[in-house]
């Protein structure tokens, strides 16, 4: 499975703004984007005129580098996102909102998407009471995604819950923390996804 293995915080100061990549490093005070939060490099405090690509690009990076997806999988949801009924931009979000590691980090089972990705592909959860390590699975309205039996003891996911157990699960999930179980009630509208990118951006930058 391919994946990013470079600096993650760099990340966060390229795009100006936090991309919430190193859990619970990001709500502290050692955040980098807090002491540095200019592009990173040699010439990254000057300032720069943006032009309609640049700000198409980046928006589609922020996008990618939220959610954790390389260039070719971006590509494919794109893709998928226009066959769909509706706003191509939305759709999109809405595809990347629905992947199953980022379910697992929206309800509190991991600190950050990266460390979802990683406990799903250790066969860590069940999905609609059967085993996945899938994480770019897509969960529909009614799946239900649950932390195998095996792991709910374990010292790593004590850990989790003491650290994400208060987080604020979003409306289009339910998750009951007594079962570490969580339903989805229905599929994500924009007003649920609190990524700051102009998606319209996205489908402009496509569209060329």
């Amino acid at each position: 499975m391919a994946r990013y293995t470079g600096a993650v915080c760099r990340m966060c100061r390229r795009e100006g703004q936090k991309l919430f990549l190193k859990g619970s490093k990001c709500y502290s005070e050692h955040c980098p984007f807090v002491s540095r939060g200019y592009a990173p490099g040699q010439h990254g405090q000057n300032r720069k005129k943006v032009s309609e690509y640049g700000m198409q690009l980046r928006a589609k990076q922020t996008a990618k580098r939220y959610y954790g997806v390389l260039e070719s999988q971006f590509a494919q949801y794109f893709e998928m996102a226009e066959r769909k009924s509706g706003m191509t931009g939305e759709n999109l979000l809405r595809i990347l909102e629905s992947r199953l590691d980022n379910v697992v980090y929206r309800v509190g089972l991991a600190t950050s998407r990266a460390e979802a990705r990683q406990l799903v592909t250790h066969n860590h959860f069940k999905l609609n009471g059967k085993k996945v390590n899938i994480p770019s699975l897509l969960v529909k309205e009614g799946d239900v995604v649950s932390l195998s039996e095996g792991s709910r003891q374990s010292e790593k996911f004590k850990e989790i819950e003491e650290t994400c157990g208060s987080r604020p699960v979003p409306m289009w999930l339910d998750m009951d923390r007594g079962s570490f179980t969580a339903k989805v009630l229905r599929m994500p509208n924009r007003d649920d996804i609190d990524l700051d990118v102009q998606e319209h951006l996205i489908v402009e930058l496509y569209s060329k």
